[in-house]
C-alpha cells in the first residue's frame, strides 16, 4: 500500500512538471502576464490527472507482465512437450480420466526425489504441473544469484526426467493465473477444485493445506517413515566422524542420514565401532538414535 502511494505521488509529479515546462517552453502561446498561473495551473491539472490515473498504468503494467508470463509458460510448455490440460473457465475438462492427480509444487521438482520415488514405482496416476508453477520455476533458473539459478534449472530437468517416465502421465494445467503472488493459496484452492493430493517439500504449505481438507503428500515424510528402524538394546556398527554437542559425545549417522549420537564415544572420533543402542528420539528435523560404545 506504501509502495503504490509513492508511485501514485511520483507520477503526479512527473504528469505536473511536465504540465509546468510545457505551459512554459513549449507551447508557443503568449500568455502575457499570466503566463505563470497558467503553468501552475496546468501544473496541477496534470499532477492531479497523473495520480488519478495510476490504476490505469498499472493495469497496463500488470497486462503487459501477464501477456509475457504466459509467452514464457507456453514456451517451456512447448519445448518439454507437455500436454495440456484446459482451465475450468474454458472448455469443460473431464475429470474421471485422471487417475490419482498429484499437484506438484516448485520446491519437490526442485528437491529432486520425486524423479527416483516415480521411478520406483510408489506413486502412480497423473502429475499435474499449474502454469504458475513452471513460470516460477523459470524465474528461478532465471535468477542473478548463482545457487538460485541452479535449484532452479536442477527442477527443470527433474520436471524432463520425470516426463520422460512410462510409469505415470505428466500434464500441464492451464489456469490463465500465472502471476508469483499467492502461490500456495492458488495451489490450494487448484487442488481442492481438481480433488488432487499435493506433492510438496514446503513445510508451511503442509501445515496449511492440513488445515484446509487438501491431502499432502511430503517426500521428507516418505524418508522419514523409510529410514532404518532401530529398538533399545539391538546392536549395531557406526563410524563415529565428529565430537557432539555434549561433552564427550561422539557423533556418526547410518546409511540413510540418520544420526548416531555415541555416548563418551569422544575418544573414537575416526574409528568404527560395535555399539548397543540406548534410546531413540523422534524429532521434527527426523529420527536421532543414542548408543553406548560396547
Amino acid at each position: 500500500m506504501f509502495s503504490k502511494g509513492v508511485f501514485r505521488l511520483l507520477l503526479g509529479f512527473v504528469f505536473g512538471f511536465f504540465g509546468y515546462i510545457a505551459v512554459n517552453q513549449l507551447i508557443p502561446i503568449n500568455f502575457g502576464e499570466n503566463k505563470q498561473i497558467v503553468s501552475v495551473v496546468a501544473a496541477l491539472v496534470l499532477g492531479a490527472a497523473g495520480f488519478y490515473i495510476e490504476p490505469v498504468v498499472g493495469k497496463w503494467i500488470g497486462d503487459f507482465i501477464g501477456l509475457f508470463s504466459r509467452k514464457v509458460a507456453q514456451e517451456m510448455i512447448s519445448q518439454l512437450r507437455l500436454p495440456r490440460i484446459p482451465s475450468m473457465r474454458g472448455e469443460k475438462v473431464e475429470k474421471e480420466k485422471w487417475v490419482n492427480p498429484i499437484l506438484v509444487d516448485t520446491s519437490a521438482l526442485i528437491d529432486g526425489r520425486i524423479a527416483d520415488v516415480i521411478e520406483s514405482g510408489f506413486v502412480f496416476g497423473t502429475i499435474i504441473i499449474p502454469d504458475f508453477i513452471l513460470v516460477e520455476l523459470q524465474h528461478i533458473a532465471d535468477n542473478a544469484d548463482s545457487l538460485k539459478r541452479g535449484r532452479g534449472r536442477r527442477g527443470l530437468e527433474v520436471l524432463e526426467n520425470i516426463k520422460k517416465s512410462d510409469l505415470i502421465k505428466t500434464t500441464v494445467y492451464d489456469t490463465g493465473q500465472i502471476s508469483l503472488k499467492n502461490i500456495d493459496d492458488r495451489l490450494l484452492r487448484l487442488g481442492k477444485s481438481l480433488k488432487a493430493k499435493i506433492l510438496t517439500n514446503d513445510f508451511n504449505l503442509n501445515k496449511i493445506a492440513t488445515v484446509s481438507g487438501v491431502k499432502i503428500l511430503n517426500i521428507n515424510e516418505l524418508a522419514n517413515a523409510m529410514k532404518t528402524t532401530l529398538l533399545p538394546g539391538e546392536e549395531i556398527e557406526v563410524k563415529v566422524i565428529q565430537e557432539g554437542k555434549e561433552k564427550s559425545q561422539g557423533v556418526g549417522y547410518l546409511p540413510d542420514g540418520t544420526m548416531i549420537v555415541v555416548e563418551n564415544g569422544a575418544s573414537f572420533v575416526g574409528n568404527k565401532i560395535s555399539a548397543k543402542v540406548s534410546r531413540v528420539i523422534q524429532t521434527v528435523a527426523g529420527r536421532m538414535i543414542f548408543v553406548q560404545a560396547k
